[in-house]
């Protein structure tokens, strides 16, 4: 169901027990990582899909995914996408960071479809475009918050990789929605025109910042709140827009992101950054993953042999779509054990192959049990994969200061404090 049929039904039934068990659920979530995140370091949205698994109609049947709480996680993911699109900071990453990043995920995308081919050959995937896609992506807005209290955020190796995981979220995006959205002259014309009001919206929005930004930001402490109210109605019309188009959602969450980026760069924005942080990490976000847990299909990935199979070859997959690269391409700026470094943290995936297999089930183009597999490889890459890259990182990190990242962001005026994830 898209976001603006899920809005406009009138035949929703409201769950209000489904809704109140998933509201509890979250703060469960938010609850463990606050009291084991000292011991492990378990992302949020792991947990939240965990006990969506948990809370659904595959084990404790507490919860149902109905339309109402599917239009939530529906808002949910282009917030997710909206935080996707903020995270790209292009004054940081651009020279030798970006080109290495844009070339690293070209041969990505290679090497991922072409494992994906093998696969639809031999008949374990329905579709290389949407296995291929889910391989060659990095979850870049889950790895901030532990690159951040590794002290990498600062350093040349932080710059590399953040260019990397940019690039492995913004490239699966833009090419899900030309291959989705092109098959037909007149959906290539829908997508140009999105891509051209969104262009003037940022215009637009770039004109009028210098002029209004001192009296919007003075409302953040007043009870009106106009920032945060106008970033909404960003995200909101550009999601809708996007929907009513036949567009992915994702996509409208995605731009607003980056049009909220432009207007901010360079301005004070962390009150206004951790009331949108709280909006959306606090509330609409965990309904997209518990949400993607209630419909996660337990049985097919543990009940045949065949989804067990699968499960530790995406994972493997995975880290050669996006560990090869790392390897090969940085083989000038980095040593060989921050090569490796790179190529687990670039490994690491989930919020993008949840929205991708959903989409790709919903399609008709992927069995339940590839989607199965593809997420818990995912699941699997985020609790280990970062964790492997911090050892191999270990005593490196002092010493390795960007100068030009410290001046920028000084000047820029943004906090290093991470969006969650």
């Amino acid at each position: 169901m898209t976001f603006i049929t899920a809005a406009a039904s009138s035949a929703v039934q409201v769950d209000e027990i489904s809704f109140f068990v998933i509201v509890v659920a979250a703060a469960l979530a938010a609850l463990a990582v606050a009291f084991f995140g000292s011991r492990v370091a378990i992302p949020v949205v792991v947990i939240e899909l965990l006990l969506g698994i948990v809370i659904g109609p595959q084990i404790l049947d507490f919860a149902q995914p109905d339309n109402f709480v599917g239009f939530f996680a529906s808002l949910g993911l282009g917030m997710l996408f909206f935080f996707a699109g903020y995270e790209i900071d292009f004054q940081r990453i651009r020279g030798k960071a970006l080109n290495l990043a844009i070339a690293g995920w070209i041969l990505s995308l290679i090497i991922a479809y072409g494992l994906g081919g093998i696969l639809a050959w031999a008949g374990v995937v329905l579709s290389l475009l949407y296995t291929g896609s889910a391989m060659a992506t990095t979850a870049i807005g889950t790895l901030v918050p532990i690159l951040s209290d590794a002290g990498e955020m600062r350093t040349r190796f932080g710059t590399y990789l953040l260019g990397a995981g940019a690039i492995g979220e913004f490239g699966p995006i833009l090419l899900l929605t030309l291959v989705l959205t092109t098959t037909t002259a007149k959906n290539l014309v829908i997508l140009i025109v999105f891509v051209v009001l969104a262009v003037l919206a940022a215009i637009a929005a770039l004109q009028l910042a210098p002029r209004s930004w001192g009296a919007v930001e003075r409302t953040l402490e007043s009870s009106s709140q106009l920032a945060v109210r106008l970033t909404v109605v960003i995200i909101l019309v550009l999601i809708a827009f996007a929907s009513g188009l036949g567009l992915e959602l994702l996509l409208g969450g995605f731009a607003a992101g980056m049009i909220v980026r432009l207007v901010v760069q360079g301005r004070e924005v962390e009150v206004l950054e951790s009331k949108l942080v709280g909006l959306g990490y606090g509330f609409l976000i965990p309904f997209f993953f518990i949400y993607s847990g209630m419909n996660f299909d337990l049985d097919s990935l543990i009940g045949s042999t065949e989804g067990l199979l699968k499960l530790p070859l995406f994972l493997v997959m995975f880290l050669l779509a996006r560990g090869i690269p790392a390897l090969l391409l940085y083989r000038g700026v980095l040593e060989l054990r921050d090569r490796f470094a790179l190529a687990f943290y670039s490994a690491t995936q989930l919020p993008l192959v949840v929205a991708i297999t959903t989409i790709a089930v919903e399609a008709g183009d992927m069995e339940v049990s590839t989607s199965a597999a593809l997420v818990g490889a995912a699941i699997l890459s985020t609790l280990f994969f970062p964790l492997i890259a911090m050892r191999l990182r270990s005593g490196r990190v002092e010493g390795d200061v960007d100068p030009d990242v410290e001046l920028e962001r000084e000047a820029e005026g943004f906090t290093d404090e991470p969006l969650p994830a």
